[in-house]
């Protein structure tokens, strides 16, 4: 655990979004993913959220967490009151991020405390919660960088307290994180930590084996098993969720994107996006840019 020390010891976190909202089977949105955490605590009735491999059911007194990039569906067919608390990691000062490095439990049984501090939360923070449920609404370029922006023009005594409620709200799941990759392998640890922070550079994979002081052919072997896929298609992954980002977070041009992730055949990049996200970065970003 002392590596989740040091990831989250360098945690820098913003409010998006915080409120309270009551539905009645009105909180039905599709494929939803986003480059920014949820969380949420559910004071009445009941829904559900829909992963590619489950369906977690949402409960009454209880907090649960959606990680970034984590792509999912919302079902509510009656009543649904809930607390809802949108989390964006600020990056300017690292190339790696604290949160994309663990597996999260998804529902945890919230403490006393916890309706309070969201009502806390809310009351320091009333011009942050959302003026419409609908994903498209918020979940876009021009509202991100701007809640960003809000975030950082608060009192100090608003941003210090606000943290300090994050992160007890945040801190009820780490008790069960466990790091993302599932590695045991210390030769492992280090090389995905060497992606992680080197992403925008041109990794090659003998430069990986050497890191672990193994040949290529073993390096790939070991790391297909630990890791359940080969280390160049990690590779791929990791660039294209710092890409998704940016394609959020920025009016950057693709090539620039591209290129920035040192892959130089912008075709390829697009194809490459396309494969691991589902749709072109032009749409992606289209979608995240759309404000009802």
């Amino acid at each position: 655990m002392n590596n989740a020390y040091k990831y989250m010891s360098q945690l820098q976190l913003l409010i998006l979004n915080v409120g309270y909202a009551k539905h009645n089977a009105d909180w039905n949105w599709k494929n939803i993913s986003s480059p920014f955490m949820r969380i949420y605590y559910v004071t009445d009735g009941c829904a559900e959220i829909i992963f590619d491999d489950n369906i977690q059911k949402l409960k009454k007194g209880y907090l649960y967490i959606i990680p970034p990039y984590t792509k999912h569906s919302y079902e509510c067919h009656g009543k649904f009151y809930h607390y809802y608390l949108h989390i964006y990691e600020d990056r300017s000062n690292s190339s790696i991020s604290s949160l994309d490095s663990w597996n999260y439990p998804l529902e945890i049984k919230a403490e006393g405390i916890d309706e309070n501090l969201m009502k806390r939360l809310c009351n320091i923070n009333p011009t942050m919660s959302l003026n419409q449920s609908n994903p498209l609404t918020y979940d876009n370029n021009a509202t991100l960088i701007n809640n960003i922006a809000k975030n950082k023009r608060r009192s100090i005594s608003q941003i210090i307290e606000s943290k300090g409620i994050v992160f007890q709200l945040f801190s009820r799941f780490l008790n069960r994180i466990t790091p993302k990759a599932d590695v045991n392998d210390d030769r492992l640890i280090s090389c995905i930590t060497y992606i992680r922070k080197n992403i925008n550079e041109n990794i090659k994979i003998e430069q990986l084996a050497d890191i672990c002081s193994l040949s290529k052919d073993h390096f790939i072997h070991i790391f297909k098993k630990e890791v359940g896929i080969p280390p160049l298609r990690y590779i791929n992954q990791k660039k294209i969720e710092k890409a998704q980002l940016l394609l959020v977070t920025t009016d950057i041009p693709l090539k620039e994107i591209s290129y920035a992730l040192s892959i130089d055949d912008h075709s390829y990049f697009t194809r490459l996006f396309k494969k691991n996200v589902g749709v072109s970065p032009i749409i992606y970003r289209n979608i995240h840019s759309k404000i009802k």
